[in-house]
């Protein structure tokens, strides 16, 4: 009989398929865990090592690389990166930590492993070569957010990123963070009024507003993301239309909604701490090109908005590029009233950071337009 892989085993191969292959980490761990029969103690240990690892693979490197002459190749990489991590950021007694992880290696290797973990454990105070090494971010991320925030918010917003997100759920069951919920509240949707999300899925906000009483027609431009508003839908026993379509080219009248909602796609710098991986994926020119896209979102929406009706966008990251920057669409005015949450004004709308209310940072304006 093959023994049942331990904790560490699944987190490293969940590792390499992320570092290797480009796999996202919350994917790769529903299939690892689903397949595994691991108690629930070991399930939470062995995502806290996949998800911590990658947030902090770029300090775990600065770490170990002290004691490196020669590169390592990349499954070995990954195995220090892991011990790492166990030693510094999950305090895991350095007796289990070292001998657990070098027990993963291969022969080769093992007494390498061992050599710069054991050199790690008993190692002083790291000298950090940057600010950004030691929070484990890019260097073009920490900048921005440095410029745009002030290196105080800054850097208490990637300290707040590189820590789990709290479970916060919603009078219904559904698991939602705090700042997604202040953005459908936001939306002030009443009974009988016919509400557009624009970017539905998974159906967080459109369940939300469904809940409310609205009309909810909830569009996605993906059929297989669609479903997951489709499921959510039934799971909480809430009823809305469902349309896939590009939210830049929308099949429907102008003026034909009440309200309407674009969480739009986004950097997802504010989310950080629920996308591990997602510090590592993003590059300057992906939020060039989502500021344009927004853009297309914002114009086609505010045309649907009925007089005297509300256009919200929404973007779950911290860039003005991404939320301010954006012109006011024309015939509308911005409401400036406060909004439920723990907001802080930003130029024309509002913003939360991170570690304000312990949420995703987020962006949000909303719109009123002119009768």
């Amino acid at each position: 009989m093959i023994p049942e892989p331990s904790s560490r085993r699944i987190a490293y191969d969940a590792l390499r398929r992320i570092e290797s292959q480009g796999a996202y980490a919350n994917l790769v761990m529903r299939s690892a865990l689903a397949a595994s029969e691991l108690s629930d103690s070991d399930r939470r240990f062995a995502t806290d090592l996949v998800y911590g690892t990658t947030r902090m693979r770029r300090a775990c490197d600065a770490l170990v690389d002290r004691f490196i002459a020669v590169p390592p190749d990349e499954g070995t990489r990954t195995l220090l990166r892991l011990g790492a991590y166990q030693l510094v950021y999950a305090r895991i007694p350095p007796h289990a930590a070292v001998s657990e992880t070098v027990a993963l290696a291969p022969q080769r290797t093992r007494g390498f492993v061992n050599a710069v973990l054991r050199k790690l454990s008993a190692a002083g105070p790291m000298r950090w070569p940057s600010e950004a090494a030691r929070l484990s971010y890019p260097d073009w991320v920490a900048a921005r957010l440095i410029a745009e925030l002030g290196a105080a918010d800054a850097t208490a917003s990637m300290v707040r990123m590189n820590e789990p997100p709290p479970v916060t759920q919603r009078d219904d069951g559904y698991v939602q963070d705090l700042s997604s919920q202040w953005v459908a509240s936001a939306v002030g949707a009443t009974p009988g009024e016919r509400v557009l999300d624009v970017c539905a899925a998974p159906g967080g906000k459109s369940t939300a507003l469904a809940a409310a009483g609205a009309h909810v027609v909830a569009m996605d431009i993906r059929l297989t993301r669609l479903g997951l508003v489709v499921d959510n839908l039934a799971r909480l026993g809430h009823t809305a239309s469902t349309v896939a379509a590009d939210g830049a080219a929308p099949p429907f009248p102008a003026g034909s909604f009440d309200a309407v909602l674009i969480d739009a796609p986004c950097s997802g710098l504010g989310a950080l701490r629920r996308r591990a991986d997602a510090r590592w994926r993003v590059e300057p020119a992906d939020v060039d090109a989502l500021a344009a896209l927004q853009r297309r979102l914002l114009v086609a929406g505010a045309a649907l908005v009925a007089p005297g009706g509300r256009l919200v966008y929404s973007v779950c990251t911290l860039t003005a590029q991404e939320s301010v920057a954006h012109e006011i669409p024309a015939g509308f005015d911005v409401d400036e009233a406060t909004p439920h949450g723990t907001w802080q004004p930003y130029r024309h709308g509002w913003r939360v950071l991170p570690h304000e209310a312990d949420t995703d940072g987020m962006v949000m304006i909303r719109y009123v337009r002119r009768v």
